[in-house]
This record gives C-alpha cells, sequence and structure tokens, in this order.
C-alpha cells in the first residue's frame, strides 16, 4: 500500500489476545534479563521492594501513597532503559569513543534524577511539618 504521494506505508499490526500474550511474556522475559545480567537494577529492585512496605503503612492518604510508590517504580523504570541503552551502546560500539561515553553519562543522569526525584517526593510528603508525623505519634 502507498499514500497520496506514492511513499509504501506499512501495515497496520492487528493487536490479538495472541499478541498481548506474547508482548507480556516478552516483558516479563525482559524483567528477569535485567534481574539476571544488571547489578544496578538488582539494587534498585532491592531499594523499591525495601521502601514498598514503608510506603503502605505510612499513615497517608491514598494519593499519597500512590505517589510514593510511583517514584519507587519510576527508578525501576528509567534503570531498566538505562540498561538497554548501555547494552546498545556495547552491542554497536564495544570500541571507546567519546560519544557512546556521553550517551551513557545521560542515561545514567536520568537514573540519578529519579532518585533525586523518588528523594524529593518522599521528603515533602513526610516533611515534619505535615500531618504525617502528628499521626505516628497518636
Amino acid at each position: 500500500m502507498a499514500d497520496s504521494e506514492g511513499i509504501p506505508t506499512p501495515e497496520t499490526k492487528r493487536r490479538t489476545y495472541r499478541n498481548f500474550f506474547a508482548s507480556v511474556r516478552y516483558a516479563v522475559e525482559g524483567f528477569f534479563a535485567a534481574v539476571k545480567h544488571e547489578p544496578s537494577f538488582r539494587e534498585d529492585l532491592l531499594f523499591a521492594i525495601l521502601l514498598l512496605p514503608i510506603a503502605i503503612k505510612l499513615p497517608v492518604n491514598a494519593v499519597s501513597t500512590a505517589v510514593m510508590i510511583a517514584s519507587l517504580i519510576l527508578i525501576l523504570i528509567v534503570e531498566l532503559l538505562n540498561s538497554a541503552i548501555e547494552w546498545i551502546i556495547d552491542y554497536l560500539r564495544p570500541e571507546q569513543h567519546p560519544l557512546a561515553k556521553r550517551i551513557k553519562d545521560m542515561a545514567s543522569a536520568a537514573v540519578f534524577l529519579s532518585y533525586i526525584n523518588c528523594v524529593a517526593v518522599w521528603a515533602i510528603l513526610l516533611w515534619p511539618s505535615n500531618t504525617v508525623w502528628q499521626r505516628l505519634v497518636h
């Protein structure tokens, strides 16, 4: 098929249950590949697993709990993307190159910013002047 200018257009993918379950399987395989091959992802996962029960137990409203959990999950998402970028760079450009270093450093900076975001979210929601501390004491 082609559009009005004669440029070929790709066929639209049809979404079936088989496609959906295959996508879920690939996502799970990717998650476990990161757990197996990426020490940084394992550390981030441990961090999130340790803080998750605290976020759930704290006497804050549901929205605050959701934001705290989302800030933890964001770290994992960004770390997965960082790892994927690093693997791609290492695959395409195994030799040292200044541009490859810059790309990897920028992806690493994204992980660092996701940690800063998490700390900021938790600090804002748990700030001593906030009512959380009063609810914890009483």
